[in-house]
This record gives structure tokens, C-alpha cells and sequence, in this order.
């Protein structure tokens, strides 16, 4: 007797529109990096023998729930969405991100803020920060950005230098550079910090109509930071404050709640903003002002279930932005086109080929594809075919992804620097003058100290940065770094 057809799906239990033909830009190619079924594909046969695997980075992580408590199913056809008071399980990993394993939780520094929803349509996982920018706003620089936050080959200690070097030739950093050097830039544990998604992501509903979306989620906890020299005698006398803080609270049922939220946005409503304003909405040095797209209440995530085993849900879970179920999808945002591939790269080679197979890492739904051995093969297929056969048109060729309507693309393909052409200043000068006076004054406070130990060639090319975002911010800074005894034209 014949088994019934069952719908293929990526290792993360995703549905698979076309097993038949990769997504091209045209007919004749050439082909788009955001395809992760082909690069999924691709880097599993790779690897199908045994690779070694890297550590990571320093986090914490919590099982909990998210709950739908405004209707959106007219933006996206997504199934978590379907039905105020729905409920979906979630798993979510903060953590530092330039330190090691070994670092302390309170070091300046942004916070990942990663999300996992265990949809019946597979995992979506929402992969961000504790800021809604970012330093750079192409990935080819991500590498050389992340090395300066890293160590000095020569001296193996963090380097001031490095960082200001990088930020100071980078004016679309300033933006990230001065929330991170704020009060901001050291949060109170992981309970009293928001989360964005950062990137501008895309939800599509069942006409197959394309809106564009930005996610927040505010802290219901509030907002609370730590002075830096609190931060400092933290990071010796309790290195893991943040670890300690998150697991004790939901230990003793005084559960994290957020509210989830969305910025949301038509490509018409995106087009004219940019006409008005010069900045581009799938840029991720800047943001969208709430003035211009409100925030839109989605729904609420709480956690309330600690891990049971560091190593096996916190240490392992594999998280990646392409991890978009139907109802989903991406956007232009060259930051993330570049972060769709790295991250489950990343993955495959610090955990193993089948890290999608582990328990916090796979679905809630069944899954199936031809994705056979490697390291970890805890679902090996059994007896079934490891391969698909060719056929004409496609499993289900209704455009892109999971039944998207194509993206149009614009202008030849090539390399495009933007630098010094766009517009790096005014989003910074604006969350600059948001600041109170005592936010302001330990802003320079927190600039003037590494900015002290740099060449002077490097502080005059940052300070005109500043200058440029307000006046007084580079007047600021300047007086803080004479106070240090450096003194600066």
C-alpha cells in the first residue's frame, strides 16, 4: 500500500515551496543569497562528514510563551497570529556579544536578543539585539567591525585604537556608537532591557500581499541601567550578574514579561518616507521614528521555564534569521541577506551538520527532507530515499519562499558604495538630544576613556563625527577628554 505524499520541509520543519528551482533574479540568474533552501541544501552535503565545531559566546536562556493579544492575520498569513490568546512556545538566548564565554555579564557591550517560536509551521526565529541599529550597514565589513571588538593579535588585550579606527573612517557607526556609550550601553541584567528584531523583515498575508515589519518588544519590567562604575565593580565581584539575576527570577516564579510590538509598513508608505526624508527603511544604522510608523501591540512573551542543562539548551541552541515561516519573510536589507547565510553557517561548523536535530533547536512539527549522515545524525530518514526526483514546474512554483509575491529588484547588479553620500548624522544627533543632561554627561563621561588612550589623528576624525550629529555632543566629549588631561582642539 502506497504512502501518502508528505511536504518536504527544511531541517527546521519549514515548509519547502520549490524543491526544483533555486530563486533567481530573472529567469537567467543570477541566483539570491536569500534562497536558504539551496544554500541549506548545499552546506548540508558539505558537510556531510564529521567537522569540528568552535565555542560561543557567553549567554543565558529561558523557555516561555508568547501570546497573541492583538489581531494582524490582515498582515500575514503566518498560523501563530491566527487567534487572540493564541499560544506558541518559545525559547529565548541573551547574551554579550563581543566577550568570551569566560567575559562578565556587565561589560559595555551590546545584548543579543534572540527569540525561537516553535510555530506548528516550523521554527521562526527572531534573531536581534537590545538595540534597534547596528554598526555597519553592509555585511562584507562585518568581519573587520567584529575583530576590533575582539583582541590585538599582537598584544592579545581589547584595543581602544582598533575600536576607534574602525568607528572613526565608519560615520554610519555613530548612531550605534552613541547608544552603546550611553547608559544603555551597560543594561541592568537581561529582566530590564528592551529587544528589537533591528532588521526590517516582511510579513505577507493570504492574498499574498507584502507589508514591512520592524519588531520590539518592551520590557514590562522597565528600563534600568547600570553606572558604569557599578558595571565595573560588578564585573569583578559578580561576573554572571546577569545569568544569576535571570535564572533566580524566573526560579522563584517572578516571571520577564515583554510586549511584543510591531512597526509596520506598506513598500508605497516606505517609498515616500525615503523620498522625504533621504534615509533608507531597509538600512540598518537607522530606524524607523515611531512619529512616522507607531507601534502597532502584538502580543506578550513571557518566560517562565529555566533550562535544565546549560550545556544542551542554552550552550547549543543554533539560532538563524533565515528561520522565517510561511507568512514571513525577508527585505532588501543588505545586513540581513548577509546574517541569512552566516548564521546557519556558523552553526554547522560550531555545533555540527545536524545541530537542527538537538532538542532546543528542533521543531515542534514534523519535518521532513533528504538531508542524510554527518555529525549528530539523530534522524537518520530510515529506509526513505535520500534524494528527489526531478519535476517540471515545481512542488508548489507560486514565486518565492513560501508563496510570496516576487520581489522586485532594482538596478544593475554591482557594488554600490553609498559612503559619504547618505545621511549618517541626523538619526544620532536626534537620540543624542533625547538624552537628559546626566545621560549626556556620562555619555562623555564613557566616550572620554577609551577615547583618551588613541592617536590624536583618530579623536579629531571621531569628534568631527559628533560635531556633526550636535555641537554640543563634540563639546562634550572634548571637555570630558580635558578633564582626562587630554587636551583637544
Amino acid at each position: 500500500m502506497s504512502q501518502p505524499p508528505v511536504t518536504l520541509t527544511t531541517a527546521s520543519g519549514i515548509p519547502v515551496a520549490d524543491n526544483q528551482n533555486s530563486l533567481s533574479a530573472g529567469p537567467r540568474g543570477p541566483l539570491l543569497l536569500q534562497d536558504f533552501h539551496l544554500i541549506e541544501k548545499l552546506q548540508h552535503f558539505n558537510r556531510e562528514r564529521i567537522p569540528e565545531r568552535v565555542v560561543h559566546a557567553k549567554g543565558s536562556g529561558a523557555y516561555g510563551t508568547f501570546t497573541v493579544t492583538h489581531d494582524i492575520s490582515r498582515h500575514t498569513k503566518a498560523r501563530l497570529f491566527s487567534a487572540i490568546g493564541k499560544q506558541t512556545e518559545t525559547f529565548v538566548r541573551f547574551s554579550t556579544v563581543g566577550g568570551e564565554r569566560g567575559s562578565a555579564d556587565t561589560e559595555r557591550d551590546p545584548r543579543g536578543f534572540a527569540v525561537r517560536f516553535y510555530t506548528e509551521e516550523g521554527n521562526w526565529d527572531l534573531v536581534g539585539n537590545n538595540t534597534p541599529m547596528f554598526f555597519i550597514k553592509d555585511p562584507i565589513k562585518f568581519p573587520d567591525f567584529v575583530h576590533t571588538q575582539k583582541r590585538c593579535p599582537q598584544t592579545n588585550l581589547k584595543s581602544a585604537t582598533m575600536m576607534f579606527d574602525f568607528w572613526s573612517k565608519a560615520p554610519e557607526s555613530l548612531h550605534q556608537v552613541t547608544m552603546l556609550f550611553s547608559d544603555r550601553g551597560t543594561p541592568d541584567g537581561y529582566r530590564h532591557m528592551d529587544g528589537f528584531g533591528s532588521h526590517t523583515y516582511s510579513l505577507v498575508n493570504e492574498a499574498g500581499e507584502r507589508v514591512y515589519v520592524k519588531w520590539h518588544f518592551k520590557t514590562r519590567q522597565g528600563v534600568k541601567n547600570l553606572a558604569a562604575a557599578d558595571a565595573v565593580r560588578l564585573a569583578g565581584e559578580d561576573p554572571d550578574y546577569a545569568q544569576r539575576d535571570l535564572f533566580n527570577a524566573i526560579a522563584a516564579g517572578d516571571f520577564p514579561r515583554w510586549d511584543v510590538k510591531a512597526q509596520i509598513a506598506t513598500e508605497d508608505e516606505l517609498n515616500a518616507w525615503s523620498a522625504r526624508t533621504g534615509w533608507n527603511p531597509f538600512d540598518l544604522t537607522k530606524v524607523w521614528p515611531h512619529g512616522d510608523f507607531p507601534l502597532q501591540a502584538v502580543g506578550t512573551l513571557e518566560l517562565n521555564r529555566n533550562p535544565l542543562n546549560y550545556h544542551a539548551e542554552v550552550e547549543q541552541a543554533a539560532f538563524s534569521p533565515a528561520n522565517a515561516v510561511p507568512g514571513m519573510g525577508y527585505s532588501p536589507d543588505k545586513m540581513l541577506q548577509g546574517r541569512l547565510f552566516a548564521y546557519h553557517d556558523a552553526q554547522l561548523y560550531r555545533v555540527g551538520t545536524n545541530h537542527q536535530h538537538l532538542p532546543v533547536n528542533a521543531p515542534r512539527c514534523p519535518f521532513h527532507n533528504q538531508q542524510r549522515d554527518g555529525a549528530m545524525a539523530i534522524h537518520s530518514g530510515g529506509a526513505e530515499r535520500n534524494y528527489a526526483t526531478v519535476e517540471a514546474g515545481g512542488v508548489d512554483p507560486r514565486g518565492m519562499g513560501h508563496g510570496e509575491p516576487p520581489l522586485a529588484l532594482h538596478g544593475a547588479a554591482g557594488r554600490y558604495d553609498g559612503r559619504g553620500g547618505e545621511d549618517d548624522y541626523t538619526q544620532a544627533g536626534n537620540l543624542f538630544r533625547l538624552l537628559t543632561d546626566q545621560e549626556k554627561r556620562n555619555l562623555f563621561d564613557n566616550l572620554s576613556g577609551p577615547l583618551s588612550q588613541v592617536s590624536d589623528e583618530i579623536v579629531q576624525r571621531q569628534l568631527g563625527h559628533f560635531d556633526q550629529a550636535d555641537p554640543s555632543y563634540g563639546a562634550g566629549v572634548r571637555a570630558a577628554l580635558k578633564a582626562r588631561g587630554r587636551n583637544i582642539a
